[in-house]
Formats: C-alpha cells, sequence, structure tokens
C-alpha cells in the first residue's frame, strides 16, 4: 500500500490519540498532529509518533472543539492541496469533522473501519444498521476521517521521539456557539472502547434497581459495563457513553458477557470484535446465541446472584 506524504491528526479525547497517530503512521510518511493543551501534550504527540506537531495553544473553557476549525482548515489549505485529515470518532471529533469539511470543500467519512489508498483514498464503514459494509471513494483534494476505535493498534510511547513544534494563531470562527458555562456530567466517565472485559445489560435486566446487581457482577470480574441501546437511550438508565451498538460504542476486549441482550445485528455489529462472547437470556431462540463462544438459556435474575455468588467464593 502507497503512502501519502502527509497525514493530519486530531483527538479531543487523549487516550484516543495514540490510535489516531498510528493510523497516520501507516499511512503517511509524515504525521503532522494538531494538538490542544500544555507542552506534555505536544510531548506525548512526539512520543506517539507525530512528525510535526501545529500547537492551539493551552485548552481555553470557553471554547468547544469546534471553534479551532477555522485555525486548522487554514493550516491544511495553506501546507497541502492532497491531504488526509484523521480524527478520533467522538461527537466533537465528529462535529470538527463536518465543520472541516464545510471549510475546504471536503469529502467526510465517519467510523471508517479500513482505509485503502491503493487507487485513491478509499474507507469503509458499517451502513443500513449493521446489516452491510459500505466502501466510499473520496474524490475531493482533502479527505476527513473519523476513525472506529480499535482498526489500528495504540503504539508505545517513546519518550526520546521529537520532531518541529509550529505555533498557530487562534482564529475565531465567523460564527462560534458561545459558551456560557461548564458543568461536570453526572455518572463516571468510560471509555469502553479501551476495556478489556465488558458486561452488556439489556431490557431482560427487567428494572433499574437490577443494574445493581450487574454493577456488583462486573466488579467482581474487572469489568466496565455497558448497555444495549434502549436502556440508555429509551429507559435511560444509564449513560449514552456506555451504549454499544453500530451507533454507539465499538468493543473489542478480551471479553464481551451479555445479559438479557436479545442480539439484534446493531448491538452485535459493535460486539463481534471481542476475543470471548458470553450470553444469557431466557429465550433460547435469541439472536445472540448465534454469535456466542457460551450461552445460557436462563433468568437473567437467578442466574447473576449465582454467578456473584460462585465469584466471591
Amino acid at each position: 500500500m502507497s503512502k501519502l506524504s502527509n497525514i493530519w491528526v486530531f483527538s479531543d479525547i487523549a487516550s484516543r490519540l495514540p490510535e489516531v497517530i498510528a493510523a497516520g503512521v501507516a499511512l503517511g510518511e509524515k504525521v503532522s498532529a494538531f494538538v490542544v493543551g500544555t507542552e506534555s501534550d505536544i510531548d506525548a504527540a512526539f512520543s506517539l509518533g507525530a512528525t510535526h506537531v501545529y500547537y492551539l495553544g493551552d485548552k481555553v473553557s470557553q471554547r468547544i472543539t469546534e471553534d479551532y476549525s477555522t485555525s486548522m482548515a487554514q493550516v491544511i489549505a495553506a501546507n497541502s492541496e492532497n491531504s488526509l485529515m484523521l480524527l478520533a470518532p467522538t461527537k466533537r471529533g465528529k462535529a470538527l469533522a463536518s465543520k472541516l469539511g464545510a471549510q475546504l470543500t471536503a469529502g467526510v467519512v465517519n467510523d471508517a473501519i479500513e482505509i485503502n489508498l491503493e487507487d485513491g483514498i478509499r474507507a469503509k464503514h458499517m451502513a443500513y444498521g449493521g446489516l452491510a459494509v459500505a466502501e466510499e471513494k473520496i474524490n475531493s483534494q482533502v479527505a476527513i476521517i473519523t476513525l472506529s476505535s480499535g482498526i489500528y493498534e495504540a503504539p508505545v510511547a517513546d519518550a526520546s521521539h521529537t520532531g518541529e513544534a509550529i505555533n498557530v494563531a487562534f482564529v475565531e470562527p465567523a460564527s462560534a456557539i458561545k459558551c456560557v458555562e461548564r458543568r461536570a456530567k453526572q455518572g463516571q466517565s468510560v471509555d469502553l472502547g479501551k476495556a478489556k472485559r465488558v458486561i452488556g445489560v439489556g431490557s431482560g435486566i427487567g428494572s433499574k434497581e437490577n443494574l445493581q446487581i450487574a454493577d456488583e457482577l462486573s466488579g467482581l470480574m474487572g469489568a466496565e459495563l455497558g448497555c444495549s441501546r434502549p436502556i440508555a437511550e429509551t429507559e435511560k438508565w444509564m449513560e449514552r457513553e456506555r451504549y454499544i451498538g453500530v451507533s454507539g460504542v465499538m468493543l473489542k476486549p478480551e471479553i464481551y458477557f451479555a445479559l438479557g441482550i436479545s442480539g439484534q445485528i446493531q448491538h452485535m455489529v459493535g460486539a463481534l470484535d471481542s476475543q470471548t462472547i458470553f450470553a444469557v437470556n431466557k429465550d433460547k431462540n435469541a439472536p445472540i446465541f448465534q454469535y456466542v463462544d457460551y450461552g445460557i438459556v436462563g433468568d437473567i435474575n437467578k442466574v447473576m446472584p449465582a454467578l456473584i455468588h460462585a465469584l466471591k467464593a
């Protein structure tokens, strides 16, 4: 696979930056990272493989990620005609991708699961709710892609790596959203895409109170707790960041344990890269049993306490 002369990268979440830079290293001869933060953030980008850092200054609480799109667009336009910009697939990352697409007249693909450079820039992504994989060829001079998690293996940081840092003046957007106040979001912050073990709960959990039992089980297993879409978006029992599926989190853990989840394809697309899949469902004909390595047909409200008892023993 041929490489592009330069890849631009950015992540608004530090934990996602290693994967994005890894993609840049795999696809480009040099990697130029946009950084908002401190000098240690610049050093971190270099240690992961960035050859150039375009520094946009310290984080300012009154600015949102998309406010930097004009500054980034001007740098990209001034430095290369044909280029690729890679971003983490976060809410802010996708919002930034859309603004950059408009400002650079660039094609945008979200949640790419594969990028190929053999015949131009091509990106594959899930379509029709995970029932198919679509491939898009981006013909614009600048291509913008948000990467699905787990596609590229994060590199080991090497503090001896260095490069060139360039200061970039912040350019006020023509019409910015005014940030009046920031408040800490209720609930625990989690990045399920990085978890080694995940327990997912679905509508079969029965009640919100039963989440406490699932949480106890996840603690004993050393797992993070995730959920199906109805639990997060319909019942609102858990944070949106814990929703597993084609339009939620794409998992790649060692173990995925599904409790009371029917196994519709929209959910399973987010879990199929798990090394080992366990499931408990009272319906022996539930679709999830087509995907599991180990399955139990039973009531999770009986199985969960039994598992907890066994683990404590």
